[in-house]
């Protein structure tokens, strides 16, 4: 018997799963398999690019750290398009169909190497994703923080079930992918995360009855406006479109890549301290201050953090002993090992920093950030240790490769989420979406440096131990560099805290209504889960 199907009607502002908008689990899936597809492709990268195309290990570094930055700092042009024009749904449903093309591009492997014309097909694949991460991944982020109010209590949780959902991605995605990619050939693995990326949009297209009118354009009048012939909306796809083939070449020439990066942070930043100092109240001025420091503090963070998908990926590879259980385990599916901690950990973190919060001993945003850091460094020094204790030039027991992951992941844990809260908690609501990016372009520096870095672990090949060594001589330096900036961390963060303004901080009167006209994200540290203001004091 056939059973009609009906439009699915707006669900009301009052339904809820688990006490959270059914919005949130919408944007929870969509983000799921999106990051299902980041990452699956992430994994097999470095290997694709030394093993397939045939670039040396210095050079393949150099190109994943231009590309992993340049998926972060697209997100500026993409947050500000979203806050003028396009909403954030529509933004995100762009970049979302230019993902899933970048995706599919990628499965075209061609016979390998730099001779071969396919490598122009690599380029336009990474071009593609690096153009369709820009419009969804901090817009994405954003339409979650316009679910709730910014004092709303439920937002650390939420924030937490939206974090644990990019993690439950990115941990399948690298297994599948990596495992099908390494084991039979490249485009089953690319094809793979292409899937993924498709079923992200499928997700979101469907969901959008539960997202409440949430991310909608300002002025959508504007958009319907024609222009030579076009409406504007069209013309700002288009944009898109000339940014995929800017970006085509700018992805073959990586040394621009951080000149770029220079020239346009120092612009963003300029933008950002005169629009607080000439426009902002003396508290929302501060606040940028604040969030400018931990911008700056997470660049540093992800520089090392960020050896994860490259020297360490090759590290893997090279140095560890990947038997397990009968099998040689392919090093790309290591890569799941941090979304696993996070599955496993994140909610011990939130649940730590609740506890620690009703007592009023929860540590301010700026010194969680010199938490992360101590355990990052400490990391890269576990594995140096567990390597020189099986001897220079013998397999590194994977136990190490555990252990260097579980302590990044709980130094991510106690930055990214806090990060995230704080870049959009304590912006003004006309800012959020650009600090947000600026965020993001952070996030792009770092893994540029990083790839800088994993460059200057390549080499030594043809000698017996050189080329581990030279790696695990970059490990020590940078271990000891993250412990010293741990320390000074948590030394100046109760000024920085004080900077903050916590006990001030209100919902703005004109977004009453469930924060639908204004961005946010989850409590950062000085607010209770109850919704009380923690009053500020010294760290």
């Amino acid at each position: 018997m056939a059973i009609a199907a009906y439009p699915t009607p707006p669900l009301p502002e009052g339904r809820t799963i688990l006490g959270h908008p059914v919005g949130l689990f919408v944007l929870f899936f969509a983000e799921m398999w999106e990051r299902f597809s980041y990452y699956g492709m992430r994994g097999l990268l470095i290997f694709y690019l030394t093993k397939h195309w045939l670039f040396d290990k210095e050079h393949a570094s150099l190109i994943y750290g231009a590309y992993t930055a340049l998926v972060y700092i697209t997100p500026v042009i993409g947050g500000y398009m979203a806050d003028r024009y396009l909403g954030q749904r529509k933004a995100v449903l762009y970049g979302a169909v230019l993902l899933v093309l970048g995706h599919g591009l990628m499965a075209v492997e061609g016979s390998g190497g730099q001779s071969d014309p396919t490598i122009n097909l690599f380029w336009l694949a990474l071009s593609f994703i690096i153009v369709g991460a820009g419009f969804l991944k901090a817009n994405i982020s954003v339409i979650v923080g316009q679910l709730y109010p910014r004092t709303d209590p439920r937002r650390d949780p939420a924030y937490t079930i939206f974090y644990i959902g990019i993690n439950t991605g990115a941990f399948l995605g690298a297994i599948v992918a990596g495992w099908l990619g390494e084991r039979y050939g490249w485009s089953w693995g690319f094809g793979a995360a292409g899937v993924g990326m498709l079923l992200g949009l499928v997700v979101f297209v469907l969901g959008r009855p539960a997202l409440l009118g949430r991310g909608e354009p300002t002025d959508p009048a504007r958009l319907r406006t024609r222009t030579v012939g076009l409406p504007f909306e069209a013309w700002l796809y288009a944009s898109g479109l000339i940014a995929v083939v800017a970006i085509w070449w700018l992805i073959q020439h990586q040394d621009l890549v951080g000149t770029l990066l220079g020239i346009a942070g120092a612009a963003l930043v300029g933008y950002v301290i005169y629009t607080a100092v000439l426009r902002l109240p003396r508290e929302d001025r501060d606040r940028i201050f604040a969030l400018l420091f931990l911008i700056f503090a997470s660049i540093l963070f992800w520089a090392l953090f960020e050896q994860a998908g490259n020297s360490l990926n090759l590290y893997t590879d090279e140095h560890v002993d990947r038997h397990m259980a009968g099998f040689d385990v392919p090093a790309s599916v290591f890569q799941s090992v941090n979304s696993l901690y996070i599955m496993i950990f994140g909610p011990v973190i939130a649940w730590l920093w609740t506890f620690l919060a009703k007592r009023g001993r929860e540590p301010s945003a700026p010194a969680k950030f010199g938490i992360a850091m101590l355990q990052l460094g400490f990391s890269f020094l576990v594995l140096v240790w567990g390597a020189k204790a099986a001897g220079i030039g013998q397999l590194t027991p994977v136990l190490f490769i555990f252990l260097i992951y579980l302590f990044q992941t709980t130094g991510e844990l106690c930055l990214s989420p806090v990060g995230l809260s704080a870049m959009n908690r304590l912006s003004p609501a006309n800012m959020a979406s650009l600090v947000m990016g600026t965020w993001y372009f952070a996030t792009a520096a770092g893994n540029f440096a990083a790839g800088l870095i994993s460059q200057a672990t390549g080499g030594g090949e043809g000698v017996a131990g050189a080329g581990q060594e030279r790696v695990l001589d970059v490990y020590t330096t940078v271990g000891w560099f993250g412990i010293g900036a741990g320390v000074v961390l948590i030394a100046i963060a109760p000024w920085f805290r004080r900077l903050m303004h916590l006990d001030t901080l209100v919902d703005d009167p004109a977004h009453a209504m469930a924060g639908q006209n204004e961005l946010a994200e989850p409590s950062a540290a000085g607010f209770r889960t109850d919704g009380e203001t923690v009053p500020p004091r010294r760290r």
